[in-house]
């Protein structure tokens, strides 16, 4: 029998909770509620006695000075409404997982397989809402039906049946081992309707590939050998769907590509991939020569670069944007523990060091209608910024760097990229950490969580657009503590050498993890009836694919395993051998004895021909404003310092774990009151020596609206000058490329797609020239490709985007620079050259338009001023540095004034221009021309720094002051902006101050 413990606080005790909603759904719904109270559900599906249940409740489930508990009876009191939420059947219940765990260590025995505990909230309702209103409370901002299940009851019913009663959200129980054969002899229209119903995601032309395959009569001849069929299982063609899917097989980019410029010209082009990023790493290193760094790239699941003699740097960025749409808080959570996995399961396994990330949404403020599918941004935005903190916080790793982007077309699927770096020994048993392999009988072995329905069709659904079939199995919810013990654990086993390969079990499951290393040795032989499961009643498909997470895949000697398994059982973490690694050619699959799957390796990894696809490219002409006719722009700064895409973010970062590991030296924010936007951060990952890991990143996607081309190029200089500003070394850097594009592919939902892809190329190219100008090899990357709404009558596509970050090093931490201001009368400098390039700019933007001058950057000058800055910073003649960016001149010199706490004196008639073409003080304020750094300078050492900066672009241009106000004065010799410090940093703080 099912035992509910329902927790409340006292009736004192503020319910912040309660109130936190009752704000949203007046701010939201626009329904007024007199008062909103919330209860805390634990339901105990186990043989517990009475006793054991009041030890519980008493104990691990409630807090005694601010809580009372019921059990098996309402707690509830005084309300109109309660609606209740929890957890869908075959959903991860962190809460109660951990609930369960808490009962079985209390009362000294564990529970039997199939008892749980499972969690849902309870909120009370008071006002003269109607139930109708209480249908939209609950959809709108409480339940994400995707995921939870909700009841909703009036007073009256509340206390006829005597609160609500007990409900298991157990997955319905079923003969589990079942396997079809599925018909591909049918009609083309047939074809398509498996590949829709089934959430293949797969095209025709794939399933007609697939079909053909099943028609081989040496094909057929091998299959009957072991029980097999002329048809397809539903694991194999499940394990196709996955391996290829546009999420795992970026089809896209590795595809031919028909490209027409403006001009007519005509350029094929055979793999984007190959083409430009892998051709960028192969450039740059050639010209590294000797000085080359670069130690595993695009083999692995990350980038591995040397940090020094003795130690190997790791780093990749990953999204996780479809999850994120239906489940914020799940599917971020998922992103940020899931690319923690790919560092940790590159080479032989490296120590995680930190946590980046960067967010794209619509305004939280959205009040514009929305398609009934999709959430509210500010949902979506609460929801994605607590996974993260909740997965990074709980993993013990910190979080030092990202940004926030907002623009109304993310509503339709906001971005959401998580990074993380590791570090790990050069050498680890007398091997390269960097390398790894698989030998012929080698056994299959499954670390960390169980395996269950979440995450079921991950990889084929992120591979389209977002619509309102999309499925509830797809999202995977993530357990940073299940995931730190495996983590401890696999860094014992590495330095014990018990492994010879690792990988993360991410996208596709254990279809693609083990796939994937089939590959690399040539075969394998898997039964997934040994995996543990989360319960019983998967179908052997939904083992294979499920994207539960929490798991490593391992190839683990024969010798080893002994040793292996038993470190597993000491640290409290399951381990699982499922079969072993052969050189066969077969990825084979048993259920048991039986045979649930046969494909020919050749076949699952290179039997899918490449893509063919156009892209077409024209220029858009966008109104342009007539320039300003005034001579004050101090409201102008002003509002920019308050748009959403210059504001602080302070409220959001200040929830993740900065100093955890004790090696963050440059923070988020910094200055006389740390709340100054930090450019790049700084971390020693080993705390006996000062040399420092720099990392930073560039994203500008409204430059897309004008130009694809320049605005990757932004991208890579906002990247490379954020990392520089800090003190990053320019002679050991390198990038990761993250192209979040709308469907580039014409077709009936896609009419523009020619154009789309005319953007993303145009972006490759140049990421192609800017990297290899800057010396910059790409050592890892992602790319998502379907990032749009679509419901049959609405579409909404997210402007081309590409976040370029940045990894690199500097020598000695302790000379890393900030920027905020330290002293009066130190000395303002400007490196680089302004011109009239307002187009997309935050400025434009704030007054409705786009323009078409775009900031174009020249990186060989750029890179000189670079390297001289560098060396000037390890001299020690720089006070402080902020790059140019949002919002331009005016905007870098509030945050450094404010952050300092000292004002400023600016002449904007110093300012090097381009070509020295007159400017007016509207461009020179507010273009975000590239490649810039506002400098201050202690005036004893300005002869030093101006020689340093011999030849380069730069203007000295004003000194700070003891006063507190930013004072620029004008080409004309007026004043064009005056303002306190405080009042200009008020205007930054208060748009997200409170959400």
């Amino acid at each position: 029998m099912a035992h509910r413990i329902e927790i409340a606080l006292k009736k004192t005790v503020r319910d912040a909770r309660g109130e936190r909603i009752r704000n949203e759904i007046e701010h939201f719904l626009n329904i007024p509620v007199k008062m909103v109270r919330t209860i805390d559900v634990f339901t105990v599906d186990a043989g517990l006695t009475a006793d054991e249940l009041e030890l519980a409740a008493a104990g691990p489930f409630s807090d005694p000075v601010i809580q009372d508990f019921a059990i098996d009876a309402p707690i509830a009191t005084d309300f109109d409404f309660v609606v209740e939420v929890g957890f869908r059947p075959g959903v991860t219940d962190n809460v109660g997982r951990t609930a369960k765990e808490a009962i079985e260590y209390i009362i000294g025995r564990p529970l039997p397989e199939g008892e749980g505990v499972y969690t849902s909230v309870q909120y009370l309702f008071s006002g003269e809402m109607t139930l109708k209103e209480m249908e939209r409370i609950a959809t709108g901002l409480l339940c994400n039906t995707l995921i939870q299940r909700y009841q909703i009851l009036d007073r009256t019913t509340f206390e006829a049946q005597q609160g609500i009663r007990a409900y298991v959200p157990k997955v319905a129980a079923h003969a589990a081992g079942t396997v079809k054969e599925i018909d591909l002899d049918v009609s083309d229209e047939e074809l398509m309707r498996i590949s829709r119903d089934g959430v293949l995601a797969l095209t025709l032309d794939e399933m007609m590939i697939i079909q053909a395959h099943y028609r081989d009569a040496q094909v057929v001849a091998e299959r009957r050998k072991l029980g097999l069929g002329d048809r397809p299982t539903d694991v194999e063609l499940e394990a196709l769907a996955q391996t290829w899917s546009e999420h795992c097989k970026h089809k896209i980019f590795s595809g031919n590509v028909e490209y027409v410029d403006e001009k007519g010209n005509r350029e094929q082009i055979s793999s984007l991939f190959k083409t430009f990023i892998q051709r960028t790493t192969a450039k740059v290193r050639e010209n590294l020569g000797d000085k080359d760094f670069c130690l595993s790239v695009f083999k692995d699941n990350a980038g591995v670069i040397r940090f020094n003699k003795d130690y190997s740097l790791v780093f990749k960025v990953e999204t996780h944007n479809s999850p994120s749409a239906l489940d914020p808080y799940g599917g971020a959570l998922t992103g940020i523990v899931g690319v923690n996995r790919d560092p940790f399961g590159t080479g032989k396994g490296a120590r995680l060091i930190f946590n980046t990330d960067v967010f794209c949404f619509a305004s939280p403020f959205y009040d514009k209608t929305l398609p009934a599918r999709l959430l509210h941004p500010r949902r979506i935005y609460e929801g994605v910024v607590e996974g993260v903190e909740h997965g990074g916080n709980k993993s013990g790793i910190p979080t030092v760097n990202g940004s926030l982007v907002f623009d109304d077309r993310f509503a339709g699927k906001p971005l959401v990229f998580c990074g993380t770096a590791g570090i790990m020994p050069a050498v680890i048993n007398g091997e390269p950490s960097h390398v790894k392999r698989i030998d012929p009988e080698d056994l299959i072995v499954m670390t960390g969580g169980r395996i269950g329905k979440d995450g079921i069709h991950g990889a084929t659904f992120s591979s389209e657009e977002l619509n309102e079939s999309s499925p509830v199995s797809a999202v995977q919810i993530g357990d940073p503590i299940t995931q730190k013990r495996m983590t401890d654990f696999l860094l014992r086993a590495r330095d014990r050498g018990l492994y010879n390969f690792i990988t993360d079990n991410g996208a596709g499951g254990l279809s693609s993890s083990i796939g994937e290393m089939s590959e690399e040795c040539g075969g394998c032989r898997l039964d997934l009836s040994r995996a543990l499961l989360k319960y019983a009643g998967l179908e052997p498909w939904e083992i294979l694919i499920s994207e539960a997470q929490e798991r490593m895949s391992l190839a683990v000697p024969p010798a080893k395993i002994d040793e292996f398994l038993a470190l597993a059982k000491i640290m409290g973490v399951e381990a699982t051998v499922l079969g072993e690694f052969t050189d066969s050619g077969y990825f084979h699959i048993l259920h048991g004895d039986k045979t649930v799957a046969y494909l020919p390796i050749s076949f699952m990894h290179g039997g899918l021909p490449p893509m063919e696809m156009r892209g077409v490219w024209e220029i858009k002409q966008h109104e342009e404003p007539a320039p300003a006719a005034k001579s004050d722009f101090t409201q102008d700064l002003l509002q920019l310092l308050g748009s959403l895409n210059i504001c602080s973010k302070e409220s959001v970062v200040r929830r993740y774990d900065h100093e955890v590991q004790g090696g963050s030296v440059v923070k988020p924010f910094t200055g006389a009151d740390n709340d100054g936007p930090s450019d790049a951060a700084v971390v020693r990952p080993i705390l006996d020596s000062f040399e420092g890991v720099v990392v930073g990143h560039g994203i500008c996607p409204r430059y897309s609206d004008i130009d694809a081309y320049h605005m990757a190029a932004n991208a890579i200089d906002e990247g490379l000058r954020n990392y520089i500003a800090v003190g990053g070394s320019p002679d050991l850097v390198a990038g990761l490329d993250n192209f979040c594009w709308c469907d580039p592919v014409k077709s009936e939902k896609t009419p523009d797609g020619e154009y789309k892809m005319a953007q993303l190329v145009r972006a490759n190219k140049a990421l192609y020239d800017y990297c290899v100008a800057f010396g910059i090899p790409l050592i890892s990357g992602k790319d998502s490709m379907k990032n749009d709404f679509y419901d049959g009558s609405t579409k909404i596509s997210i402007p081309p985007t590409l976040l370029f970050s940045v990894i690199g090093k500097m020598e000695d931490a302790r000379k890393a620079v900030t920027m905020d201001v330290k002293k009066p009368g130190d000395i303002v400098y400007l490196l680089g050259e302004t011109d009239d390039e307002l187009g997309g700019s935050e400025y434009l933007a704030a007054k409705g338009f786009t323009g078409n001058k775009v900031p174009q950057v020249d990186a060989e000058s750029a890179l000189d001023r670079y390297r001289a800055y560098h060396a000037a910073v390890k001299n020690g003649l720089v006070a402080s540095c902020h790059d140019l960016s949002d919002g331009g001149l005016a905007v870098a010199a509030a945050e450094s004034a404010f952050a300092g706490g000292f004002g400023m004196a600016l002449d904007l008639k110093y300012v090097v221009a381009k070509g020295n073409a007159p400017l007016g003080d509207e461009p020179l304020l507010f273009a975000e021309s590239a490649s810039r750094l506002l400098v201050t300078v202690h005036p004893d050492k300005e002869a030093a720094f101006e020689k340093a900066m011999s030849g380069q672009a730069m203007a000295r241009i004003g000194l700070v002051t003891a006063d507190t106000s930013l004072t620029v004065t004008g080409v004309s010799g007026k004043v064009v902006v005056k303002a306190e410090i405080a009042a200009l940093k008020a205007a930054w703080q208060s748009p997200l101050q409170s959400l």
